[in-house]
């Protein structure tokens, strides 16, 4: 039995449009998907996943929380304590001395820092809000001065701190034989306003290696 010409084509062509179809439910199987990290979630540790030897938000975290432990800890945090009433403290920008742009992560660190201090009950902390405003007065906003100590100093002074945090991002990254590593570091101050004498100083450092 012979069938017809149109009958042959359409069968003909159920092979071709299967073979068609079936990139797409392949890549469709293959589709990322986007998943949420961090606590309460069903990927606690994703955050803490390093993806790079770049500095990310865990490793700023952790710089910030091994300067901040030692400072809650000194003698001068607890000179502090008896004072009679909380003494004003400004916190003045992080200096970045990495090759990466990562003005982004040290206004977050800055943020952290403040909450940090605020929340402690034991200092009254200067807004940074105000503190700039005070930079853009003598023209030393979005310039290097904003990081000398006596710049620091005077506009510390005229909004009544004490005492102000200051401080640097470094690293130092080294590669031999195709591994490389980038050792970071963050270095933090307490300088008095009136006497320039330094009550605090402390240095975190962490590594990030990219091995075969």
């Amino acid at each position: 039995m012979h069938r017809p010409l149109h009958t042959l084509r359409r069968f003909a062509l159920v092979p071709l449009a299967l073979l068609l179809a079936a990139p797409v439910v392949f890549a469709s199987g293959c589709k990322p998907k986007a998943v949420r990290g961090g606590a309460g979630t069903e990927n606690p540790n994703l955050d803490r996943a390093a993806m790079s030897t770049t500095l990310d938000r865990e490793d700023l975290n952790y710089l910030m929380r091994t300067n901040l432990d030692r400072m809650f800890s000194s003698p001068w945090w607890a000179s502090l304590r008896s004072a009679p009433e909380p003494v004003v403290v400004a916190i003045w920008p992080v200096k970045n001395d990495t090759s990466e742009h990562i003005d982004d992560q040290l206004n977050t660190l800055l943020s952290d820092i403040e909450t940090e201090l605020v929340n402690s009950g034991i200092v009254s902390v200067v807004s940074r809000e105000r503190q700039a405003e005070m930079a853009r007065e003598v023209e030393v906003q979005q310039n290097q001065k904003i990081y000398d100590g006596r710049y620091a100093a005077d506009i510390s002074r005229q909004i009544g701190a004490k005492y102000y945090i200051t401080g640097k991002v470094g690293s130092i990254d080294e590669r031999i034989n195709g591994e490389r590593r980038v050792q970071y570091t963050l270095f933090m101050q307490v300088i008095e306003v009136e006497t320039s004498l330094v009550k605090f100083q402390f240095k975190s450092e962490r590594s990030k290696a990219i091995v075969r």
